[in-house]
């Protein structure tokens, strides 16, 4: 079973993952995965994303789409209220 710990610059927590081998998942795969999805949960920022997944901004957008994440990170509730205020 691996164990894979993610790690980045800012300040971190440290969290450790026993994956049953059978998922065939590697460490870059599980750092993508949690990076998408605080990404697209507006958590993280791109830069902040693409850090804690050890990607430059622009690969980690390029990527975005194999996670069926867009990279248009804009809450809905925003988008109505600029329409109302345009």
């Amino acid at each position: 079973m691996p164990i894979f710990a993610l790690q980045t610059q800012f300040a971190m927590s440290s969290v450790t993952l026993n994956i049953p081998d059978e998922f065939e998942l590697d460490g870059k795969e599980v750092s993508m995965i949690v990076a998408t999805s605080l990404y697209e949960k507006g958590k993280l920022s791109l830069g902040q994303a693409a850090e804690l997944a050890g990607l430059t901004k622009r690969i980690f957008a390029e990527l975005l789409e194999r996670y069926k994440v867009s990279i248009f990170n804009y809450p809905a509730s925003d988008l109505s209220s600029d329409v109302k205020n345009a």
